[in-house]
C-alpha cells in the first residue's frame, strides 16, 4: 500500500484520510449488518422490562414450546398460554423477530408460529387442545381388545394352516400340518398386548391425560371420575357397543359364549352352533370350520351378512357349505335347553322353527352372535338430555354435534355404522370441528369387510340399498381370474369383482368376493367418494401384477 501511495505522490495527510474512510466504511457495513437487530432490541427495552414474561409459540423438533424473551421455556399444553396483544403488534413483531433470531444463532432450528401462520395455527391449535381420556377397561375399546384385531390374528392362523394343509396346490409338500389352539390364542394376547402399548404411548406422547375409571357426565361441562371433578369446554362421547343378548326362553339356563368367550377358549369343541350369521359369526364359523370343527349356523333372515351384497354372500355361503358348515336360513331359535350326547357329555339343545316346521339343533358349545348395542347407560348419558332417533340413537349433524352445544357423538353412539373406521373419521371431523377448521361426516364410501377365506368386501351402494332408493344402474362384473396375480396366488379358486355404476357413469357400489379383497376394496371406495366416472378411473395406472387390476379390466 505504501508503494500505491508514493506512486500517486499522496501526502501522508491524504493516506490518512483514504484508511479512515476505508475503516469508517467497514465499521458502517457491520453496524448495518446489524442494524435491524440492535434497533428492535434498543426499542424493545421498554418492552422486555414490563412485559419480561410475555410467551410465544416455537416449535423445536416436531414439538410447540412457549417460551418468553429471557429463553424460560415449557411445552405447550395450550393455546390459552398464548399472550397475542394486537394493539402492541409492533412491539411484539420486534421482540420475536430478535429472539427467534437468538434461537436460529444457536441452531436449535426454532421458528415462529404467529396467528398470521394458517398453518401454525392448526399446528398450536392441535398441541394446545388440553384432552382428559376416561377408560373404564382398556386402552382401543372393543376393536382392540375383543373385536377387530384379536379376531384377525386368529382367523390368520386358521388361513395359515389352511394353506398349509393345500400346499400341495402349490407343489409345496408338507409332510404334516397341524397348530395348537393354546399357543394360537397366547399369540393372541401377544398382538393384543403389543397394541395397547402402543395406542398408551401414542397418547402419552401427544400429551392426553388417561385416566382410569368409570366416568360420569354431570352436565356438558363436568365429568366425574374416581371422586374428581372434570371441567371441560366440548365433550365427545364414544362409549362403543356391547354384545347382545336376546330374550329367547331358556337362555338364562344354558351356558354359551360371547365372541370374548370364544376368543380366550383354549379347548376346541367337537361341534358349535352359531346363532346369527352376521360379521361375527361368519368369521368365527370360519376359523372354527378350519381347524375341524362341525358347525351350524342359525340365521333369521334369507341370508347371511345382511348388508353385504346379497349375490355375492351367497357365493361365500356356497363355498363354505362346501367345506362342512351347515347353514339354516330363515330359521327363529324359539328356545334353548341343556341335553346331553349319546356317551353323556353335556350340550346344547336349540330347537327353531321355519318354513319346514320345527326342529332341535345340538351342539358342545353355543355362540350367540345375533348383534351388537350401542352403550347408553351407566355413565350419565341422560344428564344432557340429547336429542335421539326413533331407535334410541344420539342424533348429530355433519360435524358430529349433538344437540346440546360443545357435545360431540362418534363411533357406535350415532347408530349409523358399529365399525371401528367409521369412528376413526368420525372422531377426526368432530376434532376438527373443535379447532376451528371445516370438515364433514361423509357416510357416502364406508368400508365393510369380512375376514374370512376367502375374503368379501363392499363400498358404497348394493344392488338393494340402490333398488330401495329408485336410483337407476348397472352393473359389471368380472370373474377374479381376469387378474394374472389372483390366478397365480389362488390356485382352483374364483371369485367376483362386481361394480354399480349409475347413469352419469360414476362409480357408486363395489363389491368383491376374493384375496385379498380387504386390501384393495379402498381404492374403489375413493373413486366413490370422489365421485370418479369410469372414464376417469380408467386412466389410473395401475402397477402390475396387482389384483387391484381387476378394477381396470372390469371397466
Amino acid at each position: 500500500m505504501e508503494k500505491i501511495f508514493k506512486s500517486k505522490g499522496m501526502t501522508t495527510t491524504e493516506k490518512w484520510v483514504i484508511v479512515f474512510v476505508l475503516t469508517f466504511m467497514c465499521v458502517a457495513y457491520l453496524l448495518l449488518k446489524e442494524a435491524s437487530a440492535l434497533c428492535g432490541f434498543i426499542v424493545a427495552i421498554p418492552f422486555l422490562i414490563s412485559n419480561y414474561q410475555r410467551k410465544y409459540i416455537i416449535k423445536e423438533n416436531g414439538d410447540l414450546w412457549v417460551k418468553t424473551v429471557f429463553g424460560v421455556s415449557q411445552k405447550a399444553i395450550g393455546v390459552n398460554c398464548i399472550l397475542y396483544n394486537p394493539s402492541a403488534k409492533g412491539w411484539q413483531w420486534r421482540v420475536r423477530q430478535m429472539v427467534v433470531r437468538y434461537q436460529n444463532g444457536l441452531k436449535k432450528g426454532f421458528f415462529p408460529i404467529t396467528p398470521a401462520d394458517p398453518e401454525g395455527l392448526i399446528a398450536a391449535g392441535k398441541a394446545g387442545l388440553s384432552v382428559v381420556l376416561f377408560e373404564k377397561q382398556s386402552l382401543g375399546g372393543v376393536c382392540l381388545n375383543e373385536g377387530c384385531i384379536p379376531t384377525k390374528t386368529l382367523l390368520y392362523s386358521a388361513k395359515t394352516y389352511d394353506a398349509a394343509r393345500h400346499a400341495s396346490k402349490y407343489a409345496v409338500t408338507v409332510s404334516e400340518a397341524s397348530f395348537d389352539l393354546s399357543k394360537i390364542i397366547a399369540r393372541k394376547q401377544k398382538v393384543v398386548r403389543k397394541l395397547v402399548l402402543g395406542v398408551k404411548g401414542k397418547l402419552t406422547a401427544h400429551g392426553v391425560n388417561i385416566v382410569q375409571g368409570e366416568a360420569t357426565i354431570i352436565n356438558k361441562n363436568t365429568v366425574q371420575c374416581s371422586g374428581e371433578t372434570y371441567e371441560c369446554e366440548n365433550l365427545i362421547l364414544c362409549t362403543g357397543s356391547e354384545t347382545f343378548i336376546p330374550p329367547i326362553p331358556g337362555v338364562d339356563t344354558v351356558p354359551f359364549w360371547t365372541h370374548r368367550d370364544a376368543l380366550d377358549n383354549k379347548e376346541l369343541p367337537a361341534s358349535l352352533a352359531i346363532i346369527g350369521g352376521g360379521v361375527i359369526g361368519i368369521e368365527f364359523a370360519s376359523f372354527f370350520n378350519s381347524l375341524g370343527v362341525q358347525v351350524t349356523v342359525i340365521e333369521m333372515l334369507d341370508e347371511i351378512l345382511g348388508g353385504m351384497d346379497k349375490e355375492l354372500s351367497a357365493l361365500l355361503r356356497a363355498e363354505y357349505a362346501k367345506r362342512g358348515i351347515k347353514f339354516m336360513l330363515s330359521t327363529k331359535v324359539v328356545s334353548l335347553a341343556e341335553a346331553s350326547s349319546e356317551d353323556g357329555k353335556p350340550q346344547v339343545q336349540v330347537n327353531f322353527e321355519n318354513a319346514e316346521g320345527t326342529g332341535s339343533v345340538l351342539a358342545e358349545k353355543l355362540l350367540m352372535s345375533v348383534g351388537r348395542r350401542p352403550v347408553t347407560k351407566g355413565f350419565g348419558l341422560e344428564n344432557l338430555e340429547l336429542k335421539r332417533t326413533e331407535r334410541g340413537n344420539i342424533c348429530t349433524n355433519e360435524q358430529m354435534q349433538a344437540s346440546a352445544p360443545g357435545v360431540y357423538i362418534c363411533g357406535d353412539l350415532t347408530g349409523y355404522s358399529l365399525l371401528a373406521h367409521t369412528a376413526v373419521r368420525e372422531a377426526e371431523v368432530a376434532v376438527h370441528t373443535i379447532l376451528g377448521k371445516k370438515d364433514v361426516m361423509s357416510y357416502w364410501a364406508i368400508p365393510g369387510v369380512v375376514y374370512t377365506n376367502p375374503e368379501i368386501a363392499g363400498v358404497g351402494q348394493t344392488e338393494e340399498s340402490l333398488q330401495m332408493k329408485g336410483i337407476n344402474y348397472r352393473v359389471v362384473k368380472l370373474p377374479m381370474a381376469y387378474s394374472g396375480r389372483f390366478v397365480a396366488e389362488n390356485e382352483g379358486v374364483n371369485g367376483v369383482c362386481k361394480l354399480l355404476i349409475a347413469d352419469d357413469e360414476t362409480i357408486v357400489g363395489a363389491h368383491i368376493l376374493g384375496n385379498p379383497a380387504s386390501e384393495i376394496i379402498t381404492l374403489a371406495g375413493m373413486a366413490i367418494e370422489l365421485k370418479l366416472t369410469t372414464e376417469a378411473w380408467k386412466k389410473i395406472v395401475f402397477p402390475h401384477p396387482t389384483v387391484s387390476e381387476i378394477f381396470k379390466e372390469a371397466l
